[in-house]
């Protein structure tokens, strides 16, 4: 009794540390964002105040924040779009249909994944100026499906492979089609995966910052990641915009995770199947 009340209590007082540790940052941010100029270096109280939101305020109508949040929001939707339609027929694909060589397919496409960005991003751009599609918002998408879409494939390969196939066989014996069963019993049955996927799209492109820094050139198609590093000057420091323009990436990621938290977890512990 003495050894397993000790255990626990050591498990929790560590994941009391760590998820301390993990939102020490995320509180210092929004804390920074809305004290005052005069206290912002020469206040290090853990505590708020006093409080301001001349730097929203300074961000929202001194600079280019609402154009590149849209940017990024524009951005960020069509790839979580495109990510999830293509991801799904290859998944689906590659786990009901005969495919020689699928398993290479798939593995092939994760492969890609693991390149790092930067590796990528100077061949695109090359591509996407040759083409006429240079500084513009599509290139970035495209840039940005090089990410999601192999990690779309990968996951939900992994979750319709677990379904069983008897579930479509029973659907199409009462009468659906092969497109109807996959659109009446698989789609519904794979909603946690389907928006864990639809996250992490959604993530990878809101945050990215080394695609949008080589991919765009012009002020107007900035997204927000690259717009806050350009307020990073060699004599001019704005922390406090810095701080507010960086709460407000983070709030629709937070609205996400707190809305579908419940599917997110769901989605990755039915996903994370053996290939």
């Amino acid at each position: 009794m003495t050894r397993s009340l000790f255990g626990r209590l050591a498990l929790y007082l560590t994941a009391i540390v760590i998820a301390i540790y993990s939102a020490f940052p995320v509180y210092w941010m929004i804390v920074s964002s809305t004290r005052a100029p005069q206290a912002m270096f020469s206040s290090t109280s853990l505590w708020p105040g006093p409080l301001t939101s001349e730097y929203y305020s300074n961000l929202l109508e001194l600079t280019d924040y609402p154009t590149q949040f849209m940017n990024s929001l524009t951005v960020a939707l069509v790839t979580v779009v495109v990510t999830m339609f293509f991801s799904v027929i290859i998944a689906y694909a590659v786990t009901r249909q005969r495919i020689r060589g699928k398993k290479v397919i798939v593995a092939s496409m994760l492969y890609a994944y693991m390149f790092p960005p930067l590796l990528i991003a100077i061949p695109m751009y090359t591509f996407f100026t040759r083409i006429g599609l240079g500084d513009t918002l599509t290139s970035l998408v495209a840039a940005h499906l090089t990410m999601t879409l192999p990690l779309g494939v990968w996951f939900l390969w992994g979750f319709f492979k677990n379904m069983p196939f008897e579930l479509e066989e029973a659907a199409m014996v009462d009468g659906c089609t092969r497109l109807g069963a996959f659109l009446r019993v698989v789609l519904p049955l794979s909603l946690p995966g389907l928006l864990t996927v639809a996250i992490f799209s959604f993530l990878l492109s809101w945050t990215d910052y080394t695609f949008a820094l080589i991919m765009i050139g012009s002020d107007a198609n900035k997204t927000v990641p690259v717009g806050l590093a350009s307020m990073i000057g060699s004599f001019d420091l704005r922390w406090g915009e810095i701080m507010a323009g960086s709460t407000l990436i983070a709030l629709p990621l937070f609205g996400a995770f707190a809305l579908l938290s419940q599917y997110f977890i769901q989605g990755m512990s039915a996903g994370a199947v053996k290939g």
